[in-house]
């Protein structure tokens, strides 16, 4: 789990979205359906947490800033990459029926786009709707699709697959489980709410048809925006902060590292990313045993407020050379955050956007949790690969943590006006 990892918490209070119009051919929207409000409203104070309790007017009462929230289907990159975290995610692969072909995977896409567009925007589906959010806004939806590498050959694509969606290399620490790896088509849903999110996800799985299967599904979740007194980076269910050097958009190398270059290749990809996506579980029985120091040891920063042991504060950069007394690395040479920096990787650089998530327990008392690790990068090979290569050979974490699923996936670029995602490799 390298340091360099989850956005920054965004500021949970957003504008208010208009009432979408219920037009024909549209169907009407989610909040329309309800009517009147419940008989309580959450008062949200400007910093997003919750300061009390009041009763509800006689009249509709407007959405909370956390489920007025909207992000927007149609742009330059698809959804649910440079947002902020999301409380509530699915990540889902589908594997391509026998017969199904380049025809019914885009009739698929042409589907799955209408209806992301729709339930993005705070609106049913339009056809045999579930009713399961219907009380809800948008609450910052956002659905994004990928292509698996088998995907092309099944399509008659080969020669449209890129060349970075080369299978990722073996690594000493996988215990992969291929069952829930991999798959020709890969969807990820995330939302501030766990009814909408799950909505979205049972109308994806509807409109797969007869075209698609599921091969795996997950389920992940974090923070609730306003869970905290003010915007903060997130936790791990290691209880370790977990975020402080992820990339972030006003950095002037951030489209270079992240996204596929206009001019780049294949066309198709032009302001795509690719997602390495792992189910990574923790071993939170063992890690928990250790003592803090310990802890803090295994990730070079302070569990308390996610500064490095070299001193400062969360954002201080981390002084790899300061010893202690004895002569020491204050920062171990195995330690996590060591590793994992940028500058000790050639440059290599992710956007990582990951759900926590538990499965339960198993029959020896051990949870089954971790973290559904999603990185977003412009090439895996300078991405995932060079930094998964060097936590391989000497990582302090390795210890407490086993690599139990894994995919790779080219996303492309958002779909324009009109269009559905992947359109342009599909009918180009």
């Amino acid at each position: 789990m390298p340091d360099q990892s989850l956005p920054e918490a965004r500021t949970p209070a957003a504008p208010a979205v208009p009432e979408p119009a219920g037009a024909p051919g549209r169907g009407v929207s989610r909040r329309a359906l309800l009517g009147t409000a419940g008989a309580t409203g959450l008062v949200l104070g400007a910093a997003g947490g919750a300061v009390g309790y009041t009763a509800a007017p006689a009249q509709a009462t407007p959405l909370t800033s956390v489920g007025s929230g909207r992000a927007m289907f149609h742009g330059k990159h698809q959804p649910g990459i440079t947002e902020g975290l999301q409380a509530r995610g699915h990540l889902v692969a589908f594997d391509l029926t026998p017969g199904a072909g380049r025809k019914e995977a885009a009739a698929l896409l042409r589907r799955w786009s209408a209806t992301a567009e729709r339930l993005m925007a705070g609106e049913t589906t339009g056809h045999d709707d579930t009713g399961v959010a219907r009380d809800a806004g948008p609450s910052s939806l956002t659905v994004t699709f990928g292509f698996g590498h088998s995907f092309f050959g099944r399509t008659g694509l080969d020669k449209q697959r890129p060349g970075a969606l080369d299978p990722l290399p073996d690594f000493s620490s996988d215990r992969l489980d291929k069952r829930r790896s991999d798959g020709d088509l890969w969807v990820q849903i995330g939302a501030d709410d766990a009814l909408v999110a799950f909505h979205a996800l049972r109308a994806i799985q509807k409109d797969a048809g007869s075209a698609a299967r599921v091969r795996w599904q997950m389920n992940g979740f974090n923070r609730t925006p306003g869970a905290t007194a003010h915007p903060m980076t997130a936790r791990n269910l290691m209880g370790q902060v977990d975020g402080t050097r992820n990339p972030k958009p006003s950095d002037s190398d951030f489209g270079r590292r992240i996204f596929v270059p206009a001019s780049g290749e294949p066309a198709w990809m032009a302001n795509g990313s690719y997602a390495v996506v792992r189910r990574i579980r923790m071993l939170l029985d063992d890690w928990e045993k250790l003592s803090l120091p310990a802890q803090e040891a295994v990730i070079g920063r302070r569990k308390a407020d996610g500064a490095p042991l070299s001193g400062g504060g969360e954002t201080t950069p981390m002084d790899l050379e300061k010893a202690d007394v004895k002569g020491e690395y204050v920062v171990p040479l195995n330690a996590h955050a060591r590793i994992t920096r940028p500058d000790r990787n050639g440059g290599a650089a992710m956007l990582r956007r990951p759900f926590s998530y538990h499965d339960g327990i198993d029959a020896d008392g051990a949870p089954d949790a971790g973290l559904l690790f999603v990185c977003w990068q412009a090439d895996p090979l300078r991405g995932f690969v060079p930094v998964q290569r060097k936590l391989d050979r000497g990582d302090a974490l390795s210890t407490y943590i086993r690599h139990e699923a894994s995919g790779l996936f080219a996303v492309p670029g958002g779909a324009a006006d009109g269009e559905y995602v992947g359109q342009r490799l599909l009918e180009g």
